[in-house]
């Protein structure tokens, strides 16, 4: 039985998913705008947050530099049934780097992302749970390893930032199969993969004159 992954992610109108919970979170690249999911976290948003982070059983999946945020934080929060429930869980993190992982039930492992992770998939026990760490995510969905995608978008561009989606991405088609929208206008969306992106046309006669013309000009 293969394990599922699903990935999550908050970010920004624009993209932008850096140091969403605190202003010195990751101020990495000069980014001054930490913590710029808080204002528009409500009771509202309660329900779907509990529903990612509490309902199901699952292991963590990180990167290193996400790890070290949860750790220097979670560990001392226990009294957050998040934080509880971190601390009881795996945390599988690939890092290459050869320092010792403190927190308890810290997993290291390396190699090329997509094969480490494929490798890990096919083990026993729970389904992954990857949040932040957007260093992994275009190999993830490169090599089909993600099974669904959670993304919580907030009302606010931020301009600069840390991106998932960076173009470096494969085409491929994805769709809807939840979907919630905070009070406060953060929109929850759930996504499966649904293949390769697919085509179309709202022309329902052939071009005109003018259309064949133009598109002799198009760049490239």
């Amino acid at each position: 039985m293969t394990r599922k992954l699903t990935a999550t992610i908050f970010q920004s109108l624009d993209g932008v998913i850096q140091g969403g919970g605190n202003p010195d979170e990751d101020r990495s690249g000069g980014f001054k705008l930490g913590g710029w999911t808080v204002p528009f976290t409500d009771q509202s948003s309660m329900e779907p947050m509990a529903k990612l982070w509490n309902e199901p059983e699952y292991d963590l999946l990180l990167g290193r530099r996400t790890y070290d945020i949860f750790s220097a934080y979670w560990p001392y929060n226990q009294e957050d049934p998040i934080g509880a429930k971190f601390q009881r869980i795996n945390k599988y993190v690939l890092t290459h780097s050869k320092e010792p992982l403190a927190w308890e039930h810290s997993h290291k492992i390396s190699g090329d992302t997509a094969d480490a992770v494929s490798k890990l998939k096919r083990t026993e026990g729970r389904d992954l749970l990857m949040t932040g760490s957007s260093t992994l995510w275009s190999a993830l969905l490169g090599a089909g390893l993600v099974d669904r995608v959670v993304l919580m978008t907030y009302p606010v561009v931020l301009g600069e930032g840390k991106r998932i989606f960076d173009g470096r991405q494969k085409p491929a088609a994805f769709k809807l199969v939840e979907s919630f929208v905070s009070k406060a206008g953060v929109v929850f969306a759930t996504y499966v993969p649904d293949g390769d992106v697919k085509s179309g046309t709202f022309e329902t006669k052939p071009p005109s004159a003018a259309e064949l013309e133009r598109r002799k000009h198009w760049p490239g």
